[in-house]
């Protein structure tokens, strides 16, 4: 018996015959913040966008807007969706509700909607909400972008996995049962998430011996970028920070 292919949610949704005469959802990384860390793919495809579709926090211009500003064209329709700045799901389920039927309209006359996302679509991406009340009834494509992750490597200077090295990828949200589990099980963490747990994450990763093994990165390819160890860190972490573990650097010698 031939094997039978995996198949992704798009597969199980919709069929191609199904989207004729409508418009697709293109989902577009526009990376960290440097305007010039945009893909050429993803720079073709917000200049031929006649809608356009962003996220803004709690009524501020939209970050992803400001990265791609240079690629927009006059006349261009544009969905702002607010999403509230609160740890309740609720607000911000509604609010991608209300961008979700909003672009639906645009998508059932035929139109594509190039959506913009900070960094990648698909990690942490506010265009996964989006996707996932859009696929069954729309064709959807997605463009990657550059990651905080790898735009802090880089600027840290600090290689990620080598070997047989592993990775984590932990939300500071996480109880410190959590935390303390993926610190101990991986080579190297990536800390999202600091806001108002930055505090009780330092005194984790101290207890735990690994303060001067951590690096703090904020703000990574904006003029403001800081990169600076953990133990010289600045009490509060700015929304765009995150911290970068890496227990063991034998095995990148």
């Amino acid at each position: 018996m031939e094997p039978v292919e995996a198949m992704t949610p798009l597969d199980r949704t919709a069929t191609p015959s199904s989207h004729e005469g409508l418009g697709r959802l293109i989902g577009v990384g526009v990376g960290p913040g440097a305007p010039d860390l945009l893909t050429l793919r993803a720079a073709r495809l917000i200049e031929g966008a006649r809608v356009l579709a962003y996220p803004t926090l709690a009524g501020a211009p939209s970050f992803a807007r400001s990265i791609a500003a240079a690629h927009i064209r006059d006349g261009v329709e544009e969905i702002a969706i607010d999403v509230p700045m609160t740890p309740a799901r609720e607000p911000a389920q509604r609010a991608y509700d209300d961008g979700a039927a909003r672009i639906a309209g645009q998508l059932a006359q035929g139109r594509d909607v190039v959506c913009l996302c900070e960094g990648d679509p698909m990690f942490y991406g506010s265009f996964m909400y989006l996707q996932a009340r859009l696929a069954p009834r729309f064709a959807v494509e997605v463009v990657p972008g550059v990651t905080s992750v790898a735009a802090a490597s880089a600027l840290a200077r600090l290689p990620l996995v080598a070997r047989e090295g592993r990775i984590a990828v932990l939300p500071a949200t996480l109880p410190d049962e959590a935390l303390a589990e993926g610190l101990l099980r991986h080579e190297t963490v990536a800390m999202l998430k600091l806001g108002r747990h930055f505090p009780r994450v330092r005194a984790l990763i101290d207890r735990l011996g690994l303060t001067d093994r951590a690096t703090f990165v904020a703000r990574a390819t904006l003029p403001q970028e800081v990169v600076l160890p953990l133990a010289r860190a600045p009490l509060e972490a700015p929304y765009f920070s995150l911290l970068l573990i890496a227990k063991d650097t034998d095995p990148w010698l």
